[in-house]
């Protein structure tokens, strides 16, 4: 840590106690604050390049922060602006050999928008329309089964010793969950507190850049008072969910538990299978640490690993489908006890809970109908995946676990020595 003063002597070519003034407004700074500096190497030699340049191309500088502005408002500017920068971008996206951005509806912006000035409003809004409290007790249900199931499952894992499956119970048992929506989104005067600063004008640039205002104030407010309870890091219209290490929760947003993931009236195959495995995943993100090679030293789980790798290399790929193997193991493994310990907690509510349902006009058994579920869940197009993916490709994500399970094979009869049949499991859970 250095004071301003300081800073100001080792990169003098910025105004420093100006711009960290003007950024943290209204906070009151001297030229004595300390402040973190992670790399002074960079912002010396930033200070000496600002100095050529400003004795060299003043012009220059001055033109590169006036796009810049206008390049962060255009999107708050008229039509014009609109398709000024969108003539930019494809031309930069032509000349780095990059692939055209996808056009998106007006519509998509336009919530988009909304979402990034009024969240609470809109939160409260989609939570109040699609996510009734009996979806809730439902999702409440299925969260326990799940976590049950788990604990029960940590016991019976030969490659943990005894010490590390008490911890990791421990850690799933103390995990808090928040299902739904955050605090924030049911209570409406915690909703209008969110944006009590943000004043709308007859101009659409000028009610954006109140709005720009009130989220940097709370930006920095955050960063130096701790964060309410009723903070979310998701939306609750994501359907993706999320597990915060710092404050060992999970939240399952409401966008996860519609349709086609949940609904208090699915058969119970359709709830385990789709939701369940989900809930699965994120719950595994807890202890993901031990599953990684080296990381738990009383962990006897090499040869299962390796196990697991030749398990995914055996499939084959989709054509122009690239698989780095490495960087999607933890994942991997993520996904194969999604499915395991999903079905198990199937299985579980099937002893307690007589005359399973299925859906009208499928011939598919309970058990086919939760594989069926797990797998549209993972299932997706693959050209819309991401080459930095931590994940497989989609194929690999359905496949690699149903494989993996003797129950399906035994419920779709596949033949003995196929891939989705194979004669070697990995007994990883």
């Amino acid at each position: 840590m250095v004071t301003i003063d300081q800073l100001q002597e080792m990169a003098p070519a910025i105004d420093w106690l100006s711009c960290l003034q003007a950024t943290f407004t209204p906070m009151s700074l001297s030229p004595s604050q300390l402040v973190v500096v992670h790399d002074l190497d960079y912002l010396q030699n930033m200070s000496k390049v600002l100095e050529k340049q400003l004795l060299e191309h003043r012009d220059f500088l001055q033109s590169h922060m006036i796009f810049g502005l206008v390049e962060a408002l255009s999107p708050a500017l008229d039509s014009k602006f609109q398709e000024a920068r969108r003539l930019l971008n494809q031309k930069v996206r032509e000349l780095t050999e990059q692939p055209p951005m996808p056009t998106r509806p007006r519509w998509m912006e336009c919530v988009e928008e909304t979402d990034a000035a009024f969240k609470p409003t809109l939160a409260a809004v989609f939570v109040r329309e699609t996510f009734s409290p009996s979806t809730q007790s439902a999702a409440m249900e299925l969260f326990t089964a799940i976590k049950d199931a788990l604990i029960t499952h940590l016991r019976r894992l030969p490659w943990i010793d005894e010490e590390t499956q008490k911890k990791a119970q421990d850690k799933v048992t103390q995990v808090q969950v928040t299902m739904g929506a955050p605090e924030w989104a049911l209570k409406p005067a915690l909703a209008r507190q969110e944006y009590n600063d943000t004043h709308l004008r007859p101009s659409y640039l000028q009610s954006f850049l109140s709005s720009v205002r009130s989220r940097q104030a709370r930006i920095i407010q955050s960063s130096f008072q701790p964060s309410p309870h009723h903070r979310w890091k998701v939306s609750p219209w994501e359907v993706s969910a999320h597990y915060s290490s710092s404050d060992h929760m999970v939240a399952f947003p409401a966008g996860l538990l519609l349709p086609p993931f949940f609904h208090p009236g699915y058969p119970r195959a359709v709830n385990f299978g789709a939701a369940g495995s989900i809930m699965v995943h994120e719950l595994l993100r807890i202890f993901s640490q031990l599953l990684l090679p080296g990381c738990c030293q009383a962990c006897d789980n090499r040869a299962v690993l390796q196990c697991l790798e030749n398990h995914y290399a055996a499939f084959p790929l989709p054509h122009g489908i690239s698989f780095n193997g490495s960087r999607t193991f933890q994942e991997n493994v993520a996904d194969m006890g999604s499915l395991a310990i999903a079905l198990q907690a199937y299985k579980n509510r099937l002893l307690w809970h007589y005359g399973e349902t299925t859906l009208p006009r499928l011939d598919l058994s309970p058990h086919q109908l939760f594989f069926l579920s797990y797998a549209q869940v993972m299932c997706r197009e693959p050209s819309t995946q991401d080459s930095q993916d931590t994940h497989s490709p989609p194929s690999l994500r359905v496949h690699g676990p149903l494989s993996n399970t003797p129950a399906f094979a035994r419920y779709f009869s596949c033949p003995r020595g196929t891939l989705l049949n194979p004669s070697r499991r990995c007994q990883l859970w």
